[in-house]
């Protein structure tokens, strides 16, 4: 049974990984930091026939990640693909004052913790011609328009995240397509069903999975967007 890794599960886009791997009969291991979320997914997989596993874990934290990661190999097997759903919550909300310091942390999690898991589990992943899939947000990308939305609210940490998350995914895969595993990212560009600020159009989490799922079957594609289709 292959395992796939969810890091910074929650019931949105995690949930629907999770749930579109697990139908195709993937043992699903659950990380993130809050047991009680982590024990409510377990039970909502299982009762729709997923195998499903919870694992507390820190994706800002690389040491709390690695050890995560070995804890999961050890009772479930070697990994087959990991993906990414976390991301760090606004930390910089205007790159004119904050402090260089702080600015660091903004990749904490899309930069330090994606390499963790990759290093990680890279051994598996090449044996098993595996997968790194990531879930992103379209205010990394170059535009002024977006950059002037994310000014509008005090995103600025947030796509700076968002930008080096792309870029790392990108050189991610120009390392490891030659090796046979497989990178890519969904970018999303609006907002998602079921987050705090979801609007009428907002994107189906099971869209987001399923588009992962045959951007890992067919192994094409690295960047793919999503756009929220408002009226």
């Amino acid at each position: 049974m292959p395992v796939l890794i969810v890091i910074g599960y929650g019931p949105g886009n995690g949930h629907a990984i999770a749930h579109r791997f697990g139908r195709e009969g993937w043992s699903i291991a659950l990380v993130g930091r809050r047991a009680e979320r982590l024990q409510a997914g377990v039970a909502q997989l299982e009762a729709t026939g997923v195998a499903a596993h919870a694992f507390v874990g820190d994706a800002g934290d690389p040491d709390s990640l690695r050890a995560t990661l070995r804890a999961i190999r050890a009772d479930l097997g070697p990994v087959s693909a990991v993906a990414l759903t976390a991301y760090r919550n606004v930390v910089v909300d205007d790159v004119l004052t904050a402090d260089p310091e702080t600015v660091a942390h903004v990749f904490d999690i899309g930069v330090a913790g994606l390499l963790a898991a990759v290093q990680t589990t890279l051994d598996d992943l090449r044996t098993a011609s595996g997968a790194v899939l990531v879930v992103n947000g379209a205010l990394g990308l170059q535009d002024d328009a977006i950059d002037g939305y994310a000014v509008s609210f005090g995103g600025d940490g947030v796509a700076l995240e968002c930008s080096a998350k792309t870029k790392l995914v990108g050189l991610l895969a120009a390392r490891l397509r030659p090796e046979g595993v497989y990178v890519g990212e969904v970018v999303i560009n609006g907002s998602v069903q079921g987050s705090p600020h979801a609007g009428p159009t907002a994107i189906d989490p099971a869209e987001i999975a399923e588009r992962l799922w045959r951007m890992a079957a067919e192994r094409v594609e690295t960047h793919v967007h999503i756009a929220e289709q408002r009226p």
